[in-house]
């Protein structure tokens, strides 16, 4: 389990997005405020953000707890960006991946977190491996449900879906393999974010025409962050913010497994 936020908008230093902030990601890797499975998030965190004019992002990440990294806060200070995504870890499973475990993943343009958990893995997701391209089977980032659910959103994205589409088809194939699966996934390619809030928490705030931000929860105590009810896929952009109920994707089209595209 962890809490990750996502930001498009005016360019800030990071800090203040996530460490300035009273209920920030920061704060929120030892006492967050609305999360319902585990305490503490100090299995490892990462930052993803854009640069001015270079749309591929940079990204930070570490295998230790956020609060014990001075570099982290020194480079929180003087950074800024318009767009990032960052999140802070509570594995599900002890493991040696240490920070290649750590949100966001990244590939292209866009960086990618997982807050939940699929139970039985690997066994309850083992059928649908075989969906994979076998490259990117064989080079997963991690050893983890968070990097194979990745693996699923990317072929889907590197096939042709939105972002969106990416989403909410994996959320509902996942879901039908593993029932119980917790699956608040959250994408951003630097200008839009897509997010999904299935058997976790997820808000957002948005000043239309000017910034939007995706979040576990609030990071502050500002009125207008609103909570997005459990099965359903959100857009977002600075322009505006759009909720689609997931069992009405569910309903019009099922999900069907990746299938490379033939050349």
């Amino acid at each position: 389990m962890c809490r990750h936020v996502a930001y498009v908008g005016p360019e800030e230093p990071l800090g203040r997005l996530l460490v300035e902030p009273p209920h920030g990601l920061y704060r929120q890797s030892w006492a967050p405020r609305r999360q319902r499975y585990g305490t503490v998030n100090a299995d490892g965190f990462g930052v993803g953000w854009y640069a001015p004019g270079d749309p591929v992002p940079a990204r930070y990440r570490r295998a230790g707890p956020i609060w014990a990294d001075l570099s982290f806060a020194d480079l929180a200070r003087v950074v800024r960006t318009g767009a990032l995504l960052a999140a802070v870890r509570d594995a599900t499973l002890a493991g040696a991946d240490a920070e290649a475990a750590a949100a966001p993943f990244a590939a292209g343009t866009w960086l990618f977190s997982h807050n939940g958990a699929v139970p039985g893995w690997p066994g309850s997701l083992a059928a649908l491996a075989p969906t994979l391209p076998a490259v990117d089977l064989l080079s997963l980032e991690a050893r983890n449900d968070s990097a194979l659910v990745w693996a699923l959103v990317l072929a889907r994205l590197r096939a042709g879906d939105d972002e969106a589409e990416a989403l909410a088809a994996t959320v509902l194939e996942v879901a039908a393999a593993a029932p119980d699966a917790r699956l608040n996934l959250l994408l951003t390619n630097g200008e839009t974010i897509a997010a999904t809030a299935w058997g976790d928490t997820l808000w957002y705030l948005s000043e239309p025409g000017r910034r939007a931000v995706v979040a576990s929860e609030p990071y502050d105590d500002d009125p207008r962050w609103q909570e997005v009810p459990d099965h359903t896929l959100l857009t977002a952009s600075r322009a505006d913010v759009l909720l689609t109920p997931l069992k009405d994707l569910s309903e019009d089209t099922a999900p069907v497994p990746f299938e490379e595209p033939s050349t």
